[in-house]
């Protein structure tokens, strides 16, 4: 009922709307009865011949059609296709009506729980995988959706369809209503246990979907170490693992589904075959006609169809809020970076960024990522992080955009508190290149003004040339308008690179992030790459995870961390003086590349 109640509250807004399709719907279950109302003065015609009692009815029909003759025929006709007629339209605006409300209120589901997503901190990314929180922003509310669009159509549809004929079983035979009424407890009870299955089962194979969908998404898109490793018999045994126990689930779906609708039926039949006998006692009495003993069997046996679908719906039900529940429980997750009511706008940098005593751990880690940092930044200045893997390089750079805030400690910006400004005014400072270069699929002009969709050509193609990056582009296919694919799959490392390092220059942010790796490109990308990277760094304040020397040595402070914490700081030359883990780490992974630059610049001398 909880998870009910959360999803009727998207559609209040469309109450108006609601309150006309359930008058539709209503006006269908009256009409399905006045048409089979429309026996008893056909009975009456067929076996009076012109003549007898005419036997009461519902609506008052008795009154409208003639005692006999081709008259009352046509009547009897023309009733019969105007009810027909209008309720066939009451279905259709029904179907509309409930449609249009399903698609707007999933509309807004989908909005709110996408907004949602998007407000939550790293550190809920960090915990949920994509292809889980996807398959709930599509999956799941596309079940929602055909409960709304669909199954609450039809299980008001078939209510007041149901109500009707039981009214019209009450009009000619109240005993016998009453009589058949008594096994109503026995299928209640018979649906509520189908229907907590089917919930189950719809919960197991939701999971399971999750699960058949991080299968294959790993494996897919990382076929080229399948194929390597020649893995794609294991690879197919996992995913046809999960496929089975995902088909298990759908069975036993199946199963109940299917079995549920005919036991309940046949139950009722049972006891129809014992009403047989007791109508025709009722005949003999006096108490009924043959038109009317048959007129009320009909809307018995009619009104088992609509319980049958209603059994059925109950089942699709319980799916639909098996879906519902797992909507609900990420957005009941708030990881939010929180904002206060009185934040102000972030003024640029002028004097200095600076950490005092900054600590921070993730929520499922024992071990402090960030120890008591304390750092300052002067603006303008270029400061390059280096250390092993692990000693929370990344994590600090992520405190600067409010990715994260520090469990304890303060961030400050010319002396302002990060957690006192709109989170907006604070990335708007900010320009960010990771190491994994991240584009979209879309036009190099879209990803080159993501940051500035406001741009004008000039200024792209600007930001492009400092990027080294406009040559390569005007000959792709269709130059700045050509779609670069799924993460840029068209285009080489560099050329990524190049792309987010305009991206970063249009934006013309006083702070800057760079994950400098470029390690797996090329020498003539690389080349370009340091020479973007290096008009990318001029006039700015710059904090760079630094992986080559040239980057380093032009860092007006380096700092060396370990286990959280800055364990070193000062120059390349003077840390290299001090002998300490510098000087360990520039002998492992910088000794190399310096002797490699040597090399170049006296094989460019010699030529010379």
């Amino acid at each position: 009922m909880h998870d009910l109640r959360r999803l009727l509250k998207y559609l209040r807004p469309h109450w108006g709307t609601f309150t006309l399709a359930t008058l539709a719907m209503l006006l269908v279950g009256v009409l399905e009865s006045a048409i089979g109302a429309l026996i008893v003065p056909i009975f009456d015609q067929a076996f009076a011949q012109g003549g007898g009692e005419r036997t009461p009815t519902l609506f008052g029909l008795q009154h409208i059609i003639p005692p006999s003759g081709l008259e009352a025929w046509k009547i009897i006709s023309i009733l019969l296709l105007a009810f027909t007629l209008i309720k066939g339209i009451a279905e259709y605006f029904s179907t509309y009506l409930m449609a249009r409300i399903g698609q707007s209120a999933v509309l807004k589901l989908r909005q709110d729980l996408y907004s949602h997503l998007l407000s939550q901190s790293s550190s809920f990314f960090e915990r949920h995988r994509t292809n889980y929180l996807v398959s709930r922003l599509v999956s799941s509310a596309g079940a929602i959706e055909t409960a709304v669009t669909g199954t609450i159509r039809d299980m008001l549809r078939e209510s007041f369809t149901l109500i009707a004929f039981l009214s019209a079983s009450f009009y000619y035979s109240w005993r016998l209503t009453l009589g058949s009424l008594t096994i109503a407890p026995i299928i209640a009870v018979l649906t509520a246990k189908f229907g907590t299955k089917l919930r189950n089962l719809a919960r197991e194979s939701f999971e399971g979907n999750k699960e058949l969908t991080d299968t294959a998404q790993e494996a897919l898109s990382n076929q080229s170490i399948v194929k390597a490793y020649r893995a794609e018999a294991r690879e197919s045994a996992r995913f046809t693992v999960v496929a089975r126990r995902i088909v298990r689930a759908n069975l036993r779906t199946a199963s109940i589904s299917g079995f549920a609708p005919p036991a309940i039926e046949m139950l009722g039949v049972v006891f129809v075959v014992f009403l047989l006998f007791f109508g025709q006692r009722e005949i003999m009495s006096g108490r009924m006609n043959a038109a009317q003993f048959l007129t009320f069997l009909f809307f018995l046996f009619r009104s088992y169809d609509p319980m049958r679908k209603l059994s059925r719906l109950q089942n699709s039900m319980e799916q639909a809020l098996g879906a519902a529940h797992h909507v609900w429980e990420v957005m009941d997750e708030h990881e939010e970076i929180p904002e206060k009511e009185n934040a102000i706008e972030l003024p640029p940098l002028k004097h200095a960024i600076e950490l005092q005593n900054v600590s921070f751990d993730y929520a499922n880690e024992t071990r402090p990522i960030l120890r008591n940092i304390d750092l300052k930044i002067a603006a303008g200045a270029m400061v390059a992080l280096v250390g092993e893997s692990g000693g929370g390089k990344s994590t600090l750079t992520k405190l600067f955009p409010r990715f994260h805030d520090p469990v304890s400690g303060t961030v400050l910006w010319d002396g302002i508190d990060l957690r006192d400004v709109k989170v907006s005014s604070l990335r708007r400072q900010i320009a960010l290149v990771t190491q994994e270069t991240v584009l979209f699929n879309d036009t190099v002009l879209h990803n080159i003004a993501y940051g500035r969709p406001e741009a004008t050509q000039t200024e792209i193609e600007e930001a492009a040339r400092i990027a080294f990056a406009h040559d390569f582009i005007l000959e792709l296919p269709r130059g700045y308008e050509t779609i670069v694919g799924e993460r840029g799959v068209f285009l080489s490392g560099g050329q990524r690179q190049r792309l987010a390092i305009a991206r970063s220059l249009l934006v013309d942010a006083p702070l800057l992030i760079l994950d400098e790796a470029t390690s797996a490109l090329d020498a003539e990308s690389e080349r370009f790459v340091q020479r973007a990277i290096a008009n990318l760094v001029r006039n700015r304040t710059t904090i760079v995870i630094a992986h080559r020397l040239s980057t380093i040595r032009r860092a007006d402070t380096i700092l060396v961390m370990e286990g959280g914490r800055i364990i070193e700081m000062g120059t390349h030359t003077t840390l290299l003086a001090r002998g300490g883990q510098y000087k360990k780490l520039y002998e492992l992974q910088f000794a190399d590349e310096e002797e490699e630059e040597e090399e170049k610049e006296l094989s460019v001398v010699s030529d010379q």
